[in-house]
């Protein structure tokens, strides 16, 4: 089944930057009207501006919400109104070690990346399901189909995404709406800079995707109702041939790269901790 695209109405959450930027971007020369949900209103204002200047006709609405804020989420959720399709793409990350991180940022990524994205398909799936059409993509990572050391919340948190998506779609058979995920690995954006938190930490170049190639693909994807989306070659690969391996041996070489990471965060014998 084809969800809706062309002449629908959109929500797009984590839209000031990144992949939902890009998200907006490439959806506005085909729907009726956007959602645009994010914290920073001056880079959603900005974004309006540059989208209706390229077309007019084009119906913006801006909700500046804080998802991992419950009430505001449910304040906004309430005032919506019915949506053709939702871009779940608001989310939080961080690299490091478990137990060096803290743990206001785990709360926030946990409230983002699994109820906020929870609540708005909690809310959004029944007038969907009574109208027999309608569509949700849920932008989770290649994180959610593997594990990894230096981020085991998120990507506890991108599994949740992913159980849910395929449970989700699973129930949905049959009704007219359909929902997909897009598992990027490394896209070039801000996140990045956000999340990393390991000295000298860097992401292989050789793994990145720009958010245009990575948005591009998912919406080419769900365009044709496909279940999950990975975008760029060499996660195409990489994302199957991660699965071949026994677990055993992935814990093994996980665990080999989880010493490196600790060693790397020790400090130096004699360093000064203050």
């Amino acid at each position: 089944m084809r969800p809706p695209i062309d002449g629908a109405r959109a929500l797009v959450t984590g839209a000031s930057s990144g992949i939902g930027r890009e998200f907006a971007q490439q959806l506005a020369p085909r729907v009726r009207s956007l959602v645009l949900v994010a914290r920073r209103v001056e880079r959603l204002e900005d974004l309006k501006r540059e989208l209706q200047e390229k077309r007019p006709q084009l119906e913006v609405r801006l909700d500046p919400v804080d998802l991992s804020d419950r009430a505001a989420t449910e304040a906004f959720l309430e005032r919506l109104g019915p949506v053709d399709l939702v871009v779940n793409c608001a989310g939080l990350g961080d690299v490091g070690l478990f137990d060096g991180s803290e743990w206001k940022k785990i709360e926030q990524m946990l409230r983002v990346n699994v109820e906020a994205l929870t609540l708005v398909c909690h809310r959004v799936l029944p007038g969907m399901i009574e109208r027999r059409s309608g569509g949700i993509l849920n932008v989770s990572s290649g994180f959610g189909l593997h594990f990894m050391p230096g981020v085991s919340v998120y990507a506890a948190s991108k599994h949740y995404v992913t159980g849910l998506t395929e449970s989700l779609r699973a129930e949905l058979a049959g009704t007219g709406v359909v929902i997909s995920q897009l598992c990027p690995g490394p896209v070039k954006t801000e996140f990045e800079e956000v999340a990393v938190s390991i000295p000298g930490f860097e992401i292989p170049a050789i793994f990145e995707i720009s958010a245009e190639t990575c948005v591009r693909s998912g919406l080419r994807g769900y365009a044709k109702g496909r279940a999950l989306v990975v975008p760029g070659l060499l996660m195409k690969v990489a994302v199957p041939l991660g699965l071949v391996f026994p677990r055993p041996l992935r814990r093994w070489f996980l665990g080999l790269i989880a010493r490196r990471y600790r060693r790397r965060l020790r400090p130096a014998p004699g360093a000064s901790t203050l």
